[in-house]
This record gives C-alpha cells, structure tokens and sequence, in this order.
C-alpha cells in the first residue's frame, strides 16, 4: 500500500472506526460530534470515548483504535484494568487534530512496525496536562506541559505519557502532518526530532494558543474551513520549525566563527617571532582570504596587524625589563620580536609607551 493511500486510510478510520470482540462482534464507538445550534453545519469532528466500552476491554479497544486512527504502535500502562480515554479528532483536509485525555501510557513504534506501515507524518504534541518523555536511538527528551514536542512517524521511539500525583490522566493536543508538505527539508526538520520547543513565547506560543482556541471551540466554522484551518496549521509548523532551525544554525556558524578566532589568536601568538607574520600569512595558514579575516576581528579593538605589532612590543618590553636579559642588546630583542630594523623598533616602541626602547630600559633597572 502507498504512502499516500495508508494516509487516506486512516483518515477514513476516524471517521468510522470499528473494533471486533473476541466474539466477533462488531462494534462502532467513534461518534460525529454535531452541534446542537448549527446543525451539521460544522468541521469534520469525530469523538471516541472508552467510558461507551465495558471495563475489562477499554484498554484493548484503546491500543486497536490507535492503530487505525494514528499509525501501528505497541501500547503499554500500568492502569490496564481501569483505563479510561477519550479524544476529539477533527479531519482538516490531509492535516488532523487530536483532543485527547487518557489514563497514563507508554507508546512505542518500533523499527518493525515503521518497516510493515508508515504514513510518513509528523506530529507536533502539545502537553496541557501531565509530564511526556520521548526517547529514540539517538536522542531523548522531558516534556513539560506547553512545551512543544516534533515527532516523525519514521523514527523509532518510545513516548511515556505520566500524571502528576493529583491527576489521573494525562491531556494534550496532537497535530499530524504529511511530511510532504512542510517545505523545508527533511534534513533540517529531523535536527527538531524529539527536541524540547517552548511554547510560551515566539512562534511557540503563537501555534500553542492557534491550537487550544481550534481544540476549545470549532463552533463557529463550516466544513470548508477545514483545509483553510490545515492550510494554516501547515504554515505555523513550517515557520515554526524554519525559526529554530536557522537559530541553529546561527549558533553553530557562531560557534565556528568562534572557535576559528581563537585559533588564529594561538597561530598568532606563536608565530610573533616570525618576521613574515603579517594578515596575509595569517589567512593563508587558515584557509580563509583576508577579507574574511579582517570581518573576523572587525569588533576588536585592534585590526589584526595592530594586534601583532602590540604583542611584540609587549613581549619586547618584559625582556627590557628582565634582569637575565639585561646584557641582551635592544637590536637582538627587537629582531627576536620580529622587527627586523632597529628604526621601526624605536618608532613603534616610542610611539606605544612614549619613550624610546633604550630610555625605557635605563628607567627599569
């Protein structure tokens, strides 16, 4: 079956799920959610609620309609005999939203089950209520409520739903998109895989608060408003996802910039001896054009040559003042610091302390 044809499936499922018994007997315990003072004039809603299920099967019926309505996944709780679930799934065109409380769970999607079927969707989870834990192969990460948590149908993971000690269930919001129509790469979206995004500020908070308002009231939309509202969702997520991807990758070319100006700050240093230590050299030993050297520094104080040229004058300083030093003559101490004409010593030197090398000396010792 296709991905595209495995997706139509289950938004069909929703719509009309239905579990059989050990009996064989068919049920149906998906409900459309009508409004009492529009009609059926409203989105494509549908409601499953396992208090319409008899105890000792609701936890079944929960992990099989997960099955048809998401993706296959393993379920687990340690609440089995008394789970109770209920959730709103409104059909936005390819784009679906959950409203979903339920009794504490782990849910897992193994490599096995990605390989036998995979909508290839993401899903953006919202925690109102609760705390979440996700783990993959690589990475893991703590969800507190209003966090934002990007999850890919095409990863292998385990998703740990848990209530505070004064609540029995969990709640959240669940958005499911096809990967195929965020327009940004995969590769950039995989970097938010499973990754803690606030939403409490920014576009965090502007596609948390879209969410909660669509997920309290749909009372005052038509059913063609359905694939406007997924059109929209489709484009807070890709901003969404776009804005922290560049901010990552703003830190990482900081980063870099960083780490490259601190070596040329070694490469400097131990080349002060050097006559030929100059901008050029510099960037050549480096890889980059001096151009690109200088936008480097250019929040220094210095430039990069006058940079040089202080710190040879400062190391030829300490050894006029250094008593082992002290029958050393000005010409070798100045060609050991890369001056190579005793003039341009004296002028540089006089011009950074305001006298002469030889005075300077005199005044030390």
């Amino acid at each position: 079956m296709s991905k595209r044809a495995q997706r139509d499936r289950t938004i069909l499922d929703t719509r009309s799920v239905k579990t059989t018994r050990q009996t064989g007997q068919s049920r149906n315990h998906t409900t459309k959610s009508v409004n009492p003072h529009r009609g059926t004039n409203v989105l494509d809603e549908a409601v499953f609620q396992t208090k319409n299920i008899p105890p000792g099967d609701r936890f079944e019926y929960w992990r099989d309609h997960m099955s048809h309505t998401y993706t296959p996944v393993e379920i687990d709780s340690s609440h089995a005999t008394d789970f109770s679930a209920s959730q709103r799934i409104l059909n936005l065109g390819t784009v679906r939203l959950w409203v979903t409380q339920h009794t504490p769970m782990t849910v897992r999607r193994t490599p096995q089950l990605i390989r036998e079927s995979d909508p290839e969707l993401y899903h953006l989870s919202l925690p109102l209520r609760g705390a979440m834990k996700v783990a993959g192969p690589d990475r893991s990460a703590a969800y507190a409520p209003y966090d934002l948590a990007l999850q890919d149908t095409s990863y292998p993971q385990s998703m740990q739903a848990t209530a505070n000690h004064s609540q029995e269930r969990v709640s959240g919001i669940g958005l499911f998109v096809p990967q195929e129509l965020l327009p940004l790469s995969k590769n950039r979206v995989d970097q938010l895989v499973m990754r803690r995004i606030p939403g409490r500020a920014g576009f965090g908070a502007l596609i948390a608060q879209f969410l909660t308002r669509l997920a309290a009231d749909t009372s005052s939309y038509q059913p063609s408003d359905g694939l406007r509202l997924g059109t929209i969702l489709v484009d807070l997520l890709s901003a969404l996802l776009a804005h922290f991807s560049e901010a990552d990758n703003r830190s990482s070319t900081e980063t870099h910039r960083q780490a490259l100006k601190t070596q040329i700050r070694i490469f400097i240093q131990q080349n002060l001896q050097d006559p030929q230590l100059t901008p050029q050299m510099i960037a050549a030993a480096h890889h980059i054009s001096i151009s690109y050297l200088h936008r480097l520094f250019q929040d220094e104080e210095r430039t990069v040559a006058s940079s040089v040229r202080q710190q040879r004058l400062e190391r030829a300083r300490r050894d006029l003042t250094d008593p082992a030093m002290e029958t050393t003559s000005i010409r070798v101490i100045a060609t050991r610091w890369g001056f190579i004409r005793p003039a341009d010593f004296t002028r540089a030197f006089r011009s950074a302390y305001g006298i002469p090398p030889k005075e300077y000396r005199y005044q030390t010792h």
